[in-house]
């Protein structure tokens, strides 16, 4: 491994139901790199966050992942969360019955955080929603503010992001970009940065407000290209992901 990555991914494949999703994914991200993920829909973009996160319903079959060092590639999701590794759902729950403001203090108390649930709600736009079941009723622009709270509490150094832009208005887009910036840490140079990050995008809006180091698109289970964010997206939008097939090293 090499000393500089946080995250690296060797040879994965995950199963979900006794159906292989991932076939032999690699992808490394080092420190203080964010790196972002295109791809059609049920290509296993979804898959490969859930299983880095530690979900048991992805079965890794072969591979490895390390994270900080360390083998996590069977260890439980809440060892994972310990370790330093937080996500934003692109869909998540409602929860009746708990309110926001309890989550969020529950997950400072368990990661040691120094953090202050009502500053952070300040910084979220979300001070109305502390007393508000998790997620009922919320908007997609607050149902994504909400999770970006909780990652602020939680304080993740590697940061799972499925979709941020989905269902966010553009007044609310512009808030999630500075609070993903806030949770990687970017106000630091990247060579201060410890934080990585690893972002699943669609439409690429996410990029006009956090600066990403790489791309990857993933196709049926695999990496096929890597390159460029920006690049990609622009080709992306003129010719899909039929040039997608196969290349090496990027996006030709």
């Amino acid at each position: 491994m090499n000393e500089d990555n946080v995250l690296e991914i060797s040879n994965l494949h995950v199963s979900i139901d006794g159906k292989e999703i991932l076939h032999g994914l690699n992808l490394s991200i080092a420190r203080g790199e964010t790196h972002v993920i295109f791809g059609p829909n049920g290509g296993g973009k979804t898959t490969l966050l859930m299983t880095i996160m530690g979900f048991p319903r992805y079965k890794i079959t072969q591979g490895q992942i390390i994270f900080k060092g360390v083998d996590i590639t069977h260890m439980p999701i809440n060892q994972r969360s310990m370790m330093g590794i937080g996500i934003a759902y692109q869909r998540p729950p409602v929860v009746k019955g708990v309110k926001t403001g309890e989550l969020v203090e529950a997950i400072i108390q368990t990661h040691s955080s120094d953090k202050n649930a009502t500053v952070l709600a300040a910084e979220a736009n979300m001070g109305d929603f502390l007393m508000r079941d998790i997620n009922a009723g919320f908007s997609g622009g607050e149902t994504k503010r909400s999770e970006m709270m909780q990652l602020l509490a939680q304080d993740p150094s590697l940061v799972l992001l499925d979709e941020p832009e989905s269902g966010v208005d553009l007044e609310n887009i512009a808030l999630i970009g500075d609070l993903i910036n806030q949770v990687l840490d970017k106000k630091h140079p990247m060579q201060r940065r410890e934080k990585i990050g690893l972002i699943i995008t669609h439409t690429g809006h996410v990029l006009e407000y956090v600066n990403a180091r790489t791309g990857h698109i993933l196709i049926n289970g695999r990496v096929q290209c890597n390159g460029d964010p920006r690049d990609m997206l622009e080709t992306i939008k003129v010719s899909g992901y039929t040039q997608c097939g196969g290349c090496e090293g990027g996006l030709h």
